[in-house]
Formats: structure tokens, sequence, C-alpha cells
């Protein structure tokens, strides 16, 4: 399934949820400045490790999370894996958390790549080794960048992502596949693709015409008008 789904880009994931009517189409997927930094990687597909972070000089209260207690949380999480992290900075990205050395640890430990509201560095050496950085900034230092907590729901890009939840980015952007319908959304996307190959298929030919467009809508997308 896994697999299935890293053949898609991200709209056509959409497209294919909203056939399915388990939630609304405005819900689902980060905001808009949260994208894919290397598209010829191909789309991010896993189950969501999630974690906060913050790059103030002192820890909230003194608290940090554990470095080696937090290895060993990701690993209870199902590969392909995708670390999810909230930055609790303000303004976020004053830090970068993820660097070349952070994603040799983590493709180490089974992970595909990263979704940060944060910040990330070291761009050509981490795109050489087929990490992905699916991030909102882009930072020269790490300043005092710490983990906080992990292994909680967190909020990213306006999306609350749980840990496990299967995870689906790339350029266009970042959105959760529900678990129930998961399986489904690859013949889903095969349907929702057919119809629109026919549509652009006849706006490509000599013979269009409004009126034979219209015929079609009808036939693919019941209700326009």
């Amino acid at each position: 399934m896994i697999e299935a789904l890293r053949k898609f880009s991200s709209p056509s994931v959409a497209n294919a949820i909203e056939t399915f009517n388990v939630r609304p189409r405005n819900q689902g997927f980060m905001s808009s400045e949260i994208r894919a930094l290397f598209p010829e990687l191909g789309p991010l597909v896993g189950y969501a490790v999630t974690a906060l972070i913050r790059a103030e000089p002192q820890p909230i209260d003194g608290h940090r999370a554990s470095t080696f207690g937090w290895w060993d949380y990701v690993q209870t999480i199902p590969a392909p894996r995708v670390v999810v992290v909230h930055d609790l900075d303000e303004p976020r990205g004053q830090g970068a958390q993820w660097g070349e050395v952070q994603a040799n640890i983590h493709r180490a430990l089974g992970v595909a790549g990263v979704v940060t509201d944060g910040s990330v560095r070291d761009l050509d050496e981490v795109r050489a080794l087929g990490f992905q950085f699916v991030a909102a900034h882009v930072s020269v230092s790490h300043a005092y960048v710490h983990m906080v907590d992990f292994g909680i729901p967190v909020k990213v890009g306006g999306l609350w992502v749980r840990p496990g939840d299967l995870v689906h980015a790339d350029q266009h952007g970042v959105a959760t596949v529900p678990a129930e319908i998961a399986a489904g959304v690859p013949e889903a996307v095969a349907k929702v693709e057919a119809a629109e190959r026919r549509i652009i298929s006849l706006c490509q030919s000599p013979d269009f015409s409004a009126e034979r467009l219209k015929a079609l809508y009808r036939e693919v997308r019941p209700g326009t008008y």
C-alpha cells in the first residue's frame, strides 16, 4: 500500500480521499508553506513519529526530552516512518533541528523523511542521502534547538497529526490519509484520473465544443451545471 501511494502526487491522493466522504474537503492537509524541498525524490509516505522542539537558550521549566528515549520511541512506530515536528518558537525556524547528521541518524532508524513547521539545513548533503525534507523554513544555524517532548499529537501547518497517522507529502504539501480508507485510495486515484483524462482529451481534441464538454461533465461529474 505504501509503495502504491508513493506513485501518486499529493493532489491526486487528496482528490481520491474526497470520494470517500470521510472528512470535509477543507480538512486533512497542512498549510501551503510546508512543502517538500526535494521533489525529485518523489512523494514521502509513512507513519508519523511526532515531536515538539524549540531553539531558545533555556528549556521550558528546565525540561528537555531524552535523545536516547526519542531514538527508542521512533522504533515503536511501524516503518516506513515520517517524523512530524512542531516548532514551539515564535517566530518558528530560529534554529534548524534537521541537517546532515540528524538525517543520517534517522535514516538508520527507518525514517524516510521529516515534516516540520520549523527549519532545516545542509540541503545538498541531505538531498544526496535521499532523505526528504518537508519544511517551512531553512536556517544556517541550529541555535539552541532541543526536543521538548515526543509521542503526542502535534499541530503542524494547522493540521493535528497523531502518532501513527499515515502521512503523504510532496512539493504540493502534506496530507494525512485516513487509515480506514488507505487501502482503497490507489483504486480511487485511478478512477478520478480516468475521468480527468477524458476531460483533458476532449479539451485538446479538434472536435472540442462547449456542448460536448457539458455533456461529458454530466456523465463524469453528475450535479455539475
